[in-house]
């Protein structure tokens, strides 16, 4: 009898499967951030109609303001900010191929960020609220989610204290996220619900760090009089009024990165689909920026923001700015259909 010695065995997992895993895993970070802002995009997509527009809100009909022409002069500040910004934004999404893209984030991240910050700027201007300080841009526009002074589609927030979360306005946000693209209503208010459970617990837990670091402050154990290790449920509702309330905004603050740091690396590194991330991040960008545009023509006067956008730079003549003007914000304020234009390229 002969024996055959089989010197061809090949692994059940090759090289290329190891390195093909190992990517998908180190993946799944960024997957899980392009998910969470597609699901925004989603959501705002499907709820997005004539049912849940501004026009049906009682803060939006009663908004008004007494400005001076050096409060008009204040707010086209920022609204040119805001649109230059914007427009950086819309030309890397059209111009760039995949690669481009991918290192693109570096830039894009901080200016889909800075564009609605700077149009939320405008906005909580005409209320009052005349500051750039984070925090009390934030806080202030958390109240006004809460007083349903935003449209149905990114009315939703989380409340309550650390461990005791409270989802609202999105009725599917309690059920598991899964690790894919939201292909239905359900997928997308599972994972922004957990995107606002995320951030609620890192803004708790920074907070529990910046009160504990400030002698002031701190908690302090009743028995020792030292700075407390362990926290109970009743020391975290303690610190809860700091919260506010995490809305969208607190979502897009996720989007500062630093370019230095190693975690945009990852998402550079990361094998999803650019495209799609960047596409998701300009249309909320859109419409954020359409809402605080339409606010600030109705404070203004509508005739003054007209000419407030007919006196733009060229770069933003005839461009998405006067495409917003016509098709969302002259239908509001007069309730007549939106008239034909168009576009420069």
């Amino acid at each position: 009898m002969t024996t055959i010695t089989e010197n061809n065995i090949f692994p059940l997992v090759t090289d290329e499967q190891k390195q093909a895993e190992e990517t998908w895993r180190k993946s799944i970070p960024a997957q899980v951030f392009l998910n969470y802002f597609f699901a925004i995009n989603y959501h705002i997509q499907e709820y997005d109609d004539e049912a849940g527009g501004l026009q049906h809100l009682p803060y939006f009909r009663a908004h008004q303001a007494e400005l001076t022409d050096t409060d008009v002069q204040a707010i086209t500040k920022l609204l040119h900010a805001c649109w230059s910004t914007e427009y950086a934004l819309r030309t890397t999404a059209e111009l760039g191929d995949e690669d481009y893209l991918r290192n693109a984030l570096h830039w894009t991240f901080p200016q889909a960020y800075h564009t609605i910050m700077a149009g939320l700027q405008g906005f909580l201007y005409t209320t009052g609220v005349r500051s750039n300080n984070p925090s009390l841009v934030r806080r202030e526009v958390g109240r006004l989610v809460v007083k349903n002074a935003y449209p149905r589609p990114v009315s939703f927030y989380a409340a309550g204290p650390y461990g005791d979360f409270s989802i609202h306005r999105l009725p599917l946000a309690g059920y598991k996220a899964g690790l894919h693209i939201a292909a239905k209503e359900i997928d997308a208010q599972a994972q922004i619900g957990q995107f606002l459970r995320t951030t609620r617990r890192m803004k708790a837990q920074w907070t529990r760090q910046q009160v504990q670091a400030n002698p002031n402050t701190a908690l302090r154990s009743q028995k020792t009089g030292k700075l407390l290790d362990k926290w109970t449920a009743s020391h975290w509702q303690q610190i809860t009024w700091r919260l506010g309330y995490t809305t969208i905004f607190d979502l897009l603050g996720r989007l500062q990165i630093s370019q230095t740091s190693r975690e945009i690396e990852r998402y550079v590194e990361a094998e999803i689909d650019f495209k799609l991330f960047h596409q998701s991040l300009l249309n909320i960008v859109s419409f954020l920026n359409g809402i605080h545009e339409s606010y600030i023509a109705k404070a203004v006067g509508l005739a003054r923001y007209q000419q407030i956008v007919a006196e733009l730079p060229k770069h933003l003549q005839n461009s998405f700015v006067a495409e917003r003007l016509r098709s969302k914000v002259e239908p509001l304020l007069t309730g007549e259909a939106p008239t034909q234009m168009n576009i420069a390229a």
